[in-house]
């Protein structure tokens, strides 16, 4: 099982960051079409898989991911354009 840590783009232009196992599965969660996304993401359709990561584990992409979640605005959108 590898671990993606992720940065959606979402309609009314948030950023959203997450982790997930299967990316592609996680991404259509997030778009409604499959059961199981965050209540965050449903009000903020269409959403657009901005930038990823690997993890080598879950400890690690949760890390990751509270890493990013404490970054401001412009270092999110810095790490997006420069990926």
């Amino acid at each position: 099982m590898s671990w993606q840590v992720y940065i959606l783009r979402c309609a009314d232009g948030t950023l959203y960051t997450g982790v997930a196992t299967d990316l592609a599965r996680r991404l259509r969660q997030h778009n409604g079409e499959l059961a199981g996304g965050p209540r965050y993401t449903r009000g903020r359709r269409p959403v657009v898989l901005a930038w990823s990561e690997p993890a080598a584990d879950r400890a690690a992409a949760q890390q990751r991911e509270a890493a990013l979640k404490a970054l401001p605005r412009a270092a999110k959108l810095h790490l997006i354009t420069n990926a």
